[in-house]
């Protein structure tokens, strides 16, 4: 049986330790790497708590199109589905945190789900599916 999964997504950022301190700080995601791979390039890796599975590697742009590209990787439609096993505490610290919401939480089918901006304007789910506490 063959077995895969997403290990890292890019997200394309302008600047390294602005993107790390955001995403620690106010997210609340671990650094799980920060290697310099040259006078301008790092690897940078970081993840929610116990999803490390799957990470987002902060790609800092080094080109006009890439710097374009920064908050707008999918064109304005929600990127990023981040999902957790208490809605209503994540969402009461990314709210006291100063993370941007661009609605009110609302209840799906499927559970709470709230769509929030990151510090480039890439829009994310928060879900939190039914039948978990929160």
């Amino acid at each position: 049986m063959t077995s895969q999964y997403l290990s890292n997504i890019a997200l394309v950022v302008r600047d390294y330790d602005e993107a790390i301190a955001y995403y620690t700080g106010k997210l609340g995601f671990e650094l799980l790497e920060d290697t310099r791979l040259s006078a301008t390039k790092r690897w940078v890796r970081v993840a929610p708590p116990g999803g490390a599975q799957t990470a987002l590697l902060l790609a800092k742009a080094s080109s006009p199109e890439q710097e374009e590209a920064i908050g707008r990787q999918t064109g304005g439609r929600v990127f990023l589905f981040l999902e957790t096993d208490d809605f209503e505490r994540d969402y009461r610290r990314y709210h006291e945190a100063g993370v941007a919401f661009v609605e009110k939480p609302r209840g799906e089918e499927y559970g709470r789900v709230v769509v929030f901006e990151d510090l480039y304007g890439n829009r994310w789910d928060l879900i939190g599916r039914r039948g978990r506490p929160g």
